[in-house]
């Protein structure tokens, strides 16, 4: 089972995700990401809830690195879910230092 619902508010477009992200759900989060983000967010924030995901494999790890890289915030429950994007998070924040520690460099 996988669903994707789209929740907002005027402070808040939410995306809430459900079931199992794993191959082939992770494409339909990118293209409700890409939708959701690509439209007018009024100077809202974009967040993706995670709450209710019960599996994500290695695609969708890879597919929150991009989202978290993107901006997106995320909220989730449960040991597992926020130890992968605790773990995301710190490659996030390390692939984007390094690359202004690179664009520096060439100055």
């Amino acid at each position: 089972m996988f669903k994707i619902s789209t929740v907002d508010t005027q402070r808040e477009r939410r995306l809430v995700v459900e079931g199992t992200l794993v191959s082939p759900w992770v494409d339909e989060l990118r293209k409700s990401w890409d939708l959701a983000a690509g439209t007018s967010l009024e100077n809202r924030q974009m967040t993706i809830d995670l709450t209710n995901v019960t599996k994500i494999d290695n695609e969708g790890e890879a597919a929150i690195l991009e989202m978290m890289e993107d901006g997106a915030k995320f909220c989730c429950s449960g040991v597992l879910n926020k130890h992968v994007l605790k773990q995301l998070a710190g490659e996030c924040h390390a692939r984007l230092r390094d690359c202004s520690d690179q664009r520096r460099s060439k100055q």
